[in-house]
């Protein structure tokens, strides 16, 4: 089975949601997108599978969102991919791809719809959060 995640180390969400992945007994093949950001091509696919609009993928957040005036309903689609791709860190993330789907994973726990062993036993996010109680009941 195989699992991606494209990852930024940096960010908590993305490296909660990680450590839930392999809390799950499975390596993802992490990709640091930041690093090796994804081929237009590929950025398109991943957002057909998520059935998400381009817009919900752009992070604004320490990103040149502002600077760009992505805001401006101007831009199509087309071009807001364009954007993405000259300046991944306009990517959100972390976006996890599974055998059972594709999913921008915002929150982190997000990730669990997604699991195919999503039976993680207990599991706190890096700030002590409860995101799966001891009993294995997952907070919502």
């Amino acid at each position: 089975m195989t699992i991606t995640i494209y990852h930024n180390p940096a960010c908590g969400t993305s490296r909660n949601t990680l450590a839930m992945i392999r809390q799950s007994a499975e390596e993802p093949e992490v990709i640091e997108y930041l690093k090796n950001p994804p081929s237009r091509e590929k950025l398109v696919e991943l957002i057909a599978a998520m059935g998400i609009s381009v817009h919900d993928l752009l992070r604004r957040k320490g990103t040149p969102y502002d600077e760009l005036g992505l805001d401006d309903p101007k831009w199509t689609d087309d071009k807001l991919i364009d954007f993405m791709v000259a300046h991944p860190i306009l990517i959100n993330r972390p976006i996890v791809v599974t055998p059972l789907g594709t999913k921008l994973c915002r929150p982190s726990e997000a990730v669990l719809d997604i699991l195919p062993n999503a039976d993680l036993g207990s599991f706190s996010k890096e700030d002590g959060e409860v995101v799966i109680d001891a009993d294995g009941r997952r907070k919502r």
